[in-house]
């Protein structure tokens, strides 16, 4: 009979205490901006240390949302993201089924292609993207920088969720395909509820890429009620003078919506990424 090994309550504590250190090491930074957002503008540069504000003002929020329109920028990155959350979806959920299930074998070379598509940096593209963009007349519009996005988010999306429809057993899918459901309806009633935690974990991932893109939105919008919220948050950068208490402010609207979109998909996140690890 084997000794039960137990776990010592010193090695728990001690556990205890450092991922507790390291939590308020990773939430620092957000809360210091959080505080400096209220802080006036005198006191952000006299007293830039201090952690917490003397004086609380909302100033800088009525200034990023009154006078520099904010948040049109952020609805801006929430219509273009939303919808190339969307299009990745379910071009790349009907891609990586049709892999998994009619072309295995060719499925395990058609990915690493698809995956080495993230070898080449953003800048490389830069130039043909835009040429491409100008001849089609795309420039300044929302529909040429979803295109963008979907060169680079499908891939990913593709590679990704052909690990999610693996671990799906082949014979639930038969079994339904024998009392009578077609093929579609394998794959949208049995196939993908299966995997939803890794279709949201997909989701995710391609939301926030497609939110923070900087490099194609400062090269293809030049209208300032186009533009996405990461150029936004860049013109807030003077040449010569930066406006720290507006850039705080600005900061804060776009991190806190994330921050609470998270807490509240956390548990989909944590088993999507625990199944796509079965690949």
């Amino acid at each position: 009979m084997k000794k039960r090994v137990g776990v010592h309550p010193g090695g728990l504590i001690f556990n205890y205490v450092f991922l507790t250190i390291l939590s308020i090491i990773a939430v620092f930074p957000l809360l210091w901006i959080i505080l400096s957002s209220f802080k006036g503008a005198g006191e952000l540069a006299q007293h830039p240390l201090d952690f917490f504000p003397r004086d609380f003002t909302l100033d800088h929020y009525d200034t990023v949302i009154n006078e520099l329109g904010f948040l049109y920028n952020m609805r801006n990155s929430i219509v273009i993201a939303t919808v190339s959350t969307i299009i990745t979806l379910v071009v790349s959920l009907l891609g990586s089924y049709g892999i998994v299930r009619f072309f295995p074998r060719v499925g395990k070379y058609l990915t690493r292609m698809l995956i080495t598509t993230y070898m080449f940096p953003p800048i490389l593209l830069a130039v043909p993207y835009t040429v491409t963009m100008v001849s089609l007349g795309l420039i300044n519009s929302y529909v040429g920088l979803v295109i963008a996005y979907l060169s680079f988010s499908i891939p990913f999306a593709i590679w990704m969720l052909i690990g999610f429809f693996q671990t799906v057993p082949l014979e639930i899918e038969e079994a339904a395909a024998i009392d009578g459901m077609g093929i579609f309806g394998v794959f949208s009633k049995i196939a993908c509820p299966l995997i939803l935690p890794g279709i949201v974990a997909t989701a995710v991932y391609t939301f926030i890429n497609t939110f923070n893109e900087f490099l194609y939105a400062l090269l293809f919008i030049n209208s300032t009620s186009k533009m996405p919220v990461a150029v936004a948050l860049y013109s807030l950068t003077g040449s010569e003078v930066l406006d720290w208490g507006a850039m705080m402010a600005a900061s804060v609207l776009v991190i806190i919506p994330s921050v609470l979109f998270f807490m509240a998909i956390q548990r989909h996140i944590a088993a999507g990424l625990s199944e796509g690890s079965i690949k």
